[in-house]
């Protein structure tokens, strides 16, 4: 059997490499790529192809299912990713196997022989190259753009663009506006933080998450400390810790 491995982390390359050649002898590795041009580049001049294709998800210059677009690719698929939450649907795609990383021996083993079988019982079937692709490309994240807040009787709607900070205080999470409005949030400062675009909010500290939006000023403090002043707010306590000073500063920046 000859196979192609195309993966940008060497050494997941090698590691790949060394556990087929050991599972099975008579494996022969045709191609090590790391890139989506050299995998275009490999396909056009082997038109051939392999028996067998070990693909990485995200390779270093983009998706591998890019490759399929560009040129024509022979073989029997492996999709090797650390994400678990594909297999089931990758499983329905006929000429398809699945591994996760890290990738266990006695998995490869399995799929080694699935492809085997695969080979003698239909060398040429074709695949559904774009349902493929449908299936590992990451999905855009949606992200919380409301919260509901409960004053007495009344649930009040807070949208996400009129929040200014969040914080705990006696492990009760409060969301602050940029009136200046406090609000009970019947949510942890973990569950919110992975609810929030990244992009709009930060977690400056264990007990506080501010908005972008209303950042006005970030000052120098005592100890390589930051004082981060809102514009809707006359707090004068709300610090970045120490260990995301240089992170919080590449996010004000944009990176």
């Amino acid at each position: 059997m000859r196979a192609l491995i195309i993966e940008d982390e060497i050494p997941s390359r090698l590691n790949l490499s060394r556990a087929l050649r050991s599972i099975s002898p008579d494996i022969e590795i045709v191609g090590s790529l790391g890139s989506v041009a050299e995998s275009i580049e490999w396909f056009n001049t082997h038109p051939e192809g392999a028996d067998l294709v070990f693909m990485d998800v995200q390779l270093s210059d983009g998706l591998c299912f890019d490759i399929f677009k560009r040129t024509t690719v022979c073989g029997k698929i492996v999709i090797t990713t650390a994400y678990d939450n594909y297999a089931l649907e990758a499983f329905k795609i006929h000429s398809v196997d699945y591994l996760l990383k890290p990738i266990d021996r006695e998995a490869l083993r399995n799929t080694v022989n699935h492809c085997y079988s695969l080979l003698s019982a239909s060398p040429k079937e074709s695949i559904d190259y774009a349902r493929l692709a449908e299936i590992f490309t990451p999905r855009q994240v949606e992200w919380k753009d409301r919260f509901l807040v409960k004053v007495g009787d009344k649930i009040i709607l807070v949208r996400v663009e009129n929040i200014a900070f969040f914080y705990s205080e006696n492990k009760t999470t409060f969301l602050v506006t940029d009136e200046g409005r406090e609000y009970i949030v019947d949510e942890s400062l973990d569950a919110i933080e992975g609810k929030l675009n990244p992009t709009s909010f930060f977690r400056i500290g264990r007990s506080c998450i501010v908005s972008l939006a209303q950042i006005q000023v970030v000052t120098k403090h005592f100890g390589s400390r930051l004082r981060v002043q809102l514009r809707s707010s006359k707090r004068d306590d709300l610090f970045v810790s120490r260990a995301r000073t240089g992170e919080f500063l590449e996010w004000l920046n944009g990176n």
